[in-house]
């Protein structure tokens, strides 16, 4: 089994989705960019869960996959 494209963990409040592919990182740049929003962990995406699953949505129909972080 290869490496996801990216991984997201669930903070509650925010979303962490850290890509760890150069394609993770070319879809990040292309489709959310370094100055949308608060982002002051690039380029892990930081976003509210309400925009979450649009964004999951978007990258797996662009083909990558993205695995899970489970939180203690």
């Amino acid at each position: 089994m290869s490496e996801a494209d990216f991984t997201i963990s669930d903070h509650g409040t925010i979303i962490l989705l850290k890509p760890h592919t150069s394609k993770a990182l070319a879809w990040v740049e292309e489709n959310i960019g370094r100055e949308n929003g608060y982002q002051p962990y690039w380029p892990t995406v930081l976003c509210e869960p309400r925009y979450a699953q649009d964004i999951l949505d978007g990258i797996r129909q662009d083909g990558l996959e993205v695995g899970s972080v489970r939180r203690n």
